[in-house]
C-alpha cells in the first residue's frame, strides 16, 4: 500500500524541534515591539522631541491667521449712516443752499462704492445668472419692470443673490448702487 501522508519539511521540523519554533515566535514579538518603539520615536522626532503646545506655529495668533478669512467685508459706517438732519436753520437759506443736483451726484458716488465693494462679486462675471455690469442684453428686461422692481430684488434678494448682495448698508445706497448698475445697462 501507499503512503497516503505526505512529507512536510517544516512539519516535521516543528514537530522535532520546539524549541526553534518558540524561539521563532518570541524573536518576532521582539522585532514587532521594537519596530512599533522606533516609529512612535520617528514621528515624535519629527517635532525634535518637544511638544506641539510650545511650537511657535502653533499659537494662538499664527493659528488665526492660518484659518482667517481670505477676504474681507467692511463698510465705513460714517460713509453709509443716513445723513443727519441739519441743525435749525432758516428755510430760505436752506433751500437756496441745498440744491438736487449735487445729492444725486453723492448718491451716484456711494452706488459706485458698493458696487465696487459688494455687487461687483458677482455681477462683473455673471455669477448664478445675475446681468453682468453693462449688458444692455442682459438689463433690457429688467430694467423694463420699473425701478420699484429692480429697488425690491436688490434689498430682499432674489435668487442667489441675498438681500443688499450680503452687505450691511443703508436702503439708499442699495438703490443708488441699482441706480449705477442700471444706468451702465442701458
Amino acid at each position: 500500500m501507499s503512503d497516503t501522508h505526505h512529507h512536510d519539511a517544516i512539519e516535521e521540523n516543528i514537530e522535532t524541534h520546539p524549541v526553534k519554533l518558540a524561539i521563532v515566535v518570541v524573536a518576532g514579538a521582539v522585532a514587532l515591539i521594537v519596530a512599533i518603539i522606533m516609529l512612535v520615536q520617528f514621528a515624535i522626532g519629527a517635532y525634535g522631541g518637544r511638544s506641539l503646545k510650545d511650537d511657535p506655529v502653533m499659537s494662538a495668533d499664527a493659528v488665526a491667521a492660518r484659518i482667517a478669512p481670505v477676504a474681507k467685508f467692511a463698510v465705513d459706517p460714517v460713509a453709509s449712516a443716513p445723513a443727519a438732519a441739519p441743525a435749525a436753520a432758516p428755510v430760505a437759506v436752506a433751500a437756496v443752499a441745498i440744491p438736487a443736483a449735487p445729492a444725486k451726484a453723492a448718491d451716484a458716488g456711494k452706488g459706485k462704492a458698493l458696487y465696487d465693494t459688494v455687487c461687483m462679486a458677482c455681477h462683473a462675471a455673471g455669477v448664478a445668472g445675475s446681468p453682468k455690469f453693462g449688458d444692455k442684453a442682459a438689463w433690457a428686461p429688467r430694467i423694463k419692470t420699473g425701478a420699484a422692481a429692480l429697488y425690491e430684488s436688490a434689498l430682499k434678494g432674489k435668487g442667489a443673490m441675498p438681500a443688499k448682495g450680503g452687505a450691511a448698508a443703508a436702503d439708499a445706497d442699495v438703490k443708488a448702487a441699482v441706480d449705477y448698475m442700471v444706468a451702465a445697462g442701458k
